[in-house]
Formats: C-alpha cells, sequence, structure tokens
C-alpha cells in the first residue's frame, strides 16, 4: 500500500466511525427522554426532545404495586402491606436508576397498552437495562403474557432465573402475591 492509499484509508475508516456515531445519535437522541416523574417500579412519565408528554409502561416485566390512594395507604390487609412495601423498594430502586442517567432515559417503544401508556425497554444513558437491573435484584417478575412483544426476552428471563435461584428480593418472601394476581383479587373485592 502506498502513502496515498493509507491516508485514504484511515480518512475512510474515521469517517465512517463519526458518521456511525452521528447516526446513533439520531437514532437513540442525543441525549434521551426527560423522566418527570417514576410513577412506580414499572412506570414513568416522560417529556420527549420535542416537549411532548407521555407514560411510559416497562415491556416485559410488572413491578409490584404502590399504594395510589389514603386507603391503600392506611390498609393494614398483610397482602396489601406485603404488595405495597415491596412496590415502594421497586419504585425506590428505579428511580436510582433514573437519577444516576441524569434523569434521561432511551426508550424502544414495543407497543401501547390501553391505558394510552407507550410500552418500552427503557435504557439508562449509559446503556444499562432497566428491566434487567429490577428483575436481577428481585424487585419485578417476568410478565409471560406479553413476552412475545419483548426484543430482550432471553435477558430478561436470564435476569430473572439469577434473582430466583438467589433468593433476592421477591423470591425470598414466601408471602409475595404476582403483581397481575394482587390487581386481579382486588378488582373483585
Amino acid at each position: 500500500m502506498n502513502n496515498l492509499t493509507k491516508q485514504v484509508a484511515v480518512w475512510l475508516s474515521a469517517t465512517i466511525i463519526i458518521l456511525g456515531l452521528v447516526s446513533c445519535d439520531k437514532f437513540f437522541g442525543a441525549s434521551g427522554d426527560l423522566v418527570e416523574r417514576v410513577s412506580d417500579g414499572d412506570t414513568l412519565a416522560v417529556k420527549d426532545a420535542k416537549g411532548n408528554k407521555f407514560n411510559v409502561r416497562f415491556a416485559c416485566m410488572d413491578a409490584p404495586e404502590v399504594p395510589h390512594s389514603q386507603k391503600e395507604r392506611n390498609s393494614k390487609r398483610t397482602s396489601d402491606r406485603n404488595q405495597f412495601s415491596w412496590g415502594i423498594k421497586a419504585q425506590s430502586r428505579l428511580q436510582q436508576l433514573v437519577n444516576k442517567s441524569g434523569d434521561r432515559v432511551i426508550l424502544n417503544i414495543t407497543d401501547s397498552d390501553r391505558y394510552n401508556r407507550k410500552v418500552a425497554e427503557v435504557r439508562l444513558k449509559d446503556g444499562t437495562f432497566a428491566q434487567e437491573v429490577l428483575l436481577r435484584e428481585g424487585l419485578a417478575k417476568v410478565y409471560r403474557p406479553y413476552l412475545n412483544k419483548c426484543p430482550s426476552k432471553e435477558l430478561v428471563q436470564q435476569a430473572e432465573a439469577q434473582a430466583q435461584q438467589q433468593k433476592l428480593g421477591i423470591w425470598s418472601d414466601t408471602k409475595f402475591i404476582n403483581p397481575w394476581e394482587y390487581r386481579s383479587f382486588n378488582k373483585k373485592n
């Protein structure tokens, strides 16, 4: 290779890398979406770069419920206290992750739900997959009815299996009721 050919090859390589980085920023958003509120362990209120506000429900998983009313906060029922205790821990951990990311997240929207929320895989600015963290720490469960719409389904299943094997979080609690079962039971009562 002569000197000119080497210089052209270096220039082309640098150009390709720069173009790749620029297109990644356009695809993912240079800074991600702004999290305005962590509603619970699997729901965020966000604002995108255009100022549009919307709610995001985490794809692939379901976190324990948090109390939504004063009546729920004051409930003495064991099942409520247990569910809300884990729900507050999941919400708190998600808030820590969001704070660590400068209140910015990168969304891979996969669907919308019946409440008009965007369903998405959520990553922090550094690429950390929020669902994987919550599942690996035993603060959520894989939500299997919609797992086929989850691009990272193998990853979330592995994270949950690890927490279950190590009896972390909700996996250490023999009285824990799955969030979807808890919601279903409470609709009937």
